[in-house]
């Protein structure tokens, strides 16, 4: 069985790109969530987050982000004495910003819709061969950066994007090799919201 050469060796990361990489998210909260995880994977591996993940969703109250946005000072000395997280200020403080953001967002048009409009609420369906095919990011990831910076976030510079993008489904960027490339190819035409608005 194929898989995109970054998928390994470890367990974790394997069944990461089996069962969630690139497949298709419609969801407001889990969308937030993976673009929070992403700023905090800025500088290290992904595999170091995916470790942490449940740490990080235990510390920030499950990535409600109602919740968050109410957040101060205290609750940004309590997560820098987490050691289950990566203990960064900059991108804890982000994350509380980030949450008003996302309200904002939210309360206009749902964040859901708004990050599935550039894609015009479809996957991009690639067709790389290797991975040196595969971009880093994207004049579209760059452009939906700066709109989101625009709008209040922090930690989502292009390159953070397109690996969000990558990891949500809105590209589908499996290599054609790759056992997933298809399955994930044929979630596109099934695109749909979950969060009626």
């Amino acid at each position: 069985m194929e898989r995109c050469g970054w998928a390994g060796p470890e367990q974790i990361y394997i069944d990461y790109h089996d069962s969630e990489w690139g497949v298709p998210e419609w969801d407001s909260r889990a969308l937030w969530e993976k673009l929070i995880l992403d700023g905090f994977q800025a500088g290290l591996s992904w595999i170091t987050i995916l470790k942490k993940r449940d740490n990080f969703r235990t510390a920030f109250a499950g990535f409600d982000a109602d919740v968050i946005a109410t957040w101060g000072e205290e609750e940004v000395a309590r997560l820098l004495a987490d050691p289950g997280i990566i203990r960064h200020r900059g991108k804890i403080e982000a994350t509380i910003a980030n949450a008003r953001a996302w309200q904002r967002i939210e309360a206009e048009q749902g964040f859901d819709r708004y990050l599935w409009s550039f894609v015009g609420d479809r996957p991009i369906q690639n067709s790389w061969e290797s991975l040196a095919q595969v971009p880093g990011f994207t004049p579209l990831s760059t452009a939906i950066s700066k709109d989101l910076k625009k709008r209040g976030f922090k930690f989502c510079g292009p390159t953070i994007v397109y690996a969000f993008m990558q990891a949500v489904g809105m590209v589908n960027d499996h290599l054609v090799t790759c056992h997933r490339h298809a399955p994930v190819r044929a979630m596109a035409a099934v695109g749909q919201f979950t969060s009626p608005k």
